[in-house]
């Protein structure tokens, strides 16, 4: 018994290695008819190097897959860098970013270094280099051109303000980087756990806040892609969607759009 007191003690005193995170489990939906599948898979456009969100099921429908879409397809070789995404030379588009959507997009770049968050890791640049290395087709639903455009025509917001030093016996005051960084680890942590329930709250409380951003970034995108999903049925093969997670939760996402024209999905796991 002594021996065993001794080990146990000795045991608790050595470092113990961390437990291994779980692989996050992202969701993933189908639609199909007799012989077109289509998988729609919510990804999160930045992550850290270390999530493990490749599982067996998402590589089984990506590799049975003939061609792999994305939102927009970032035009990659030399140029100049995209303003706010270092690290990704691109041509220049012919729109030329706003001051407000410059601002808005480093931001929220720096909100997700902060939790160790980087583009290049993002679910969709990963699909796009394993579609490309191996020869699969790859398209995208905008161009980014477009979706340059339509940031562009977003309501201006005020920029968030530093808070004011409390005075003594107030409460610290949260800043406005801190709750963008916390918001987006919780976006990230409910990703992971394929939870689009937190997804849904988020776009109802931008609705409410904002409705015409809600209706240019959501609704009016969601009813397009849905009439590009609808249309790409017609056409034998199996394709891979993969579209920011907060498309396919709540009342206008692209899933709500395709039931109403009678095309119905379901998890695909």
């Amino acid at each position: 018994m002594v021996n065993l007191l001794i080990a146990a003690a000795l045991a608790a005193a050595m470092p113990q290695p961390a437990p291994a995170a779980p692989p996050a489990e992202p969701a993933m939906f189908v639609v199909h008819d007799a012989d077109t599948i289509i998988y729609l898979f919510g990804t999160f456009h930045a992550l850290d190097s270390k999530t493990q969100w490749y599982s067996k099921d998402i590589r089984n429908a990506f590799e049975s897959s003939n061609e792999l879409v994305l939102e927009t397809l970032i035009p990659e070789g030399p140029g100049p860098v995209i303003p706010g995404k270092p690290g990704l030379p691109i041509r220049a588009p012919s729109v030329v970013p706003s001051a407000s959507f410059l601002a808005t997009t480093r931001m929220a770049i720096n909100a997700g270094q902060a939790q160790g968050m980087q583009v290049q890791n993002g679910a969709d640049m990963v699909l796009r280099h394993i579609a490309e290395e191996e020869g699969k087709p790859v398209e995208g639903l905008e161009t980014l051109e477009f979706q340059l455009n339509m940031f562009n025509s977003l309501p201006a917001t005020e920029a968030p303000k530093t808070q004011l030093q409390p005075r003594p016996g107030e409460a610290v005051a949260e800043q406005p980087m801190q709750k963008l960084s916390k918001t987006m680890a919780q976006l990230e942590s409910a990703w992971k756990r394929g939870d689009q329930g937190v997804f849904v709250n988020m776009l109802e409380q931008l609705d409410q806040q904002s409705p015409d951003t809600y209706r240019l970034m959501f609704t009016e995108r969601n009813a397009r892609w849905a009439d590009w999903i609808a249309a790409r049925l017609q056409t034998p093969g199996t394709v891979f969607i993969a579209v920011g997670a907060g498309h396919l939760a709540g009342k206008d996402s692209v899933l709500a759009r395709l039931a109403e024209k009678g095309i119905f999905s379901q998890r695909a796991y």
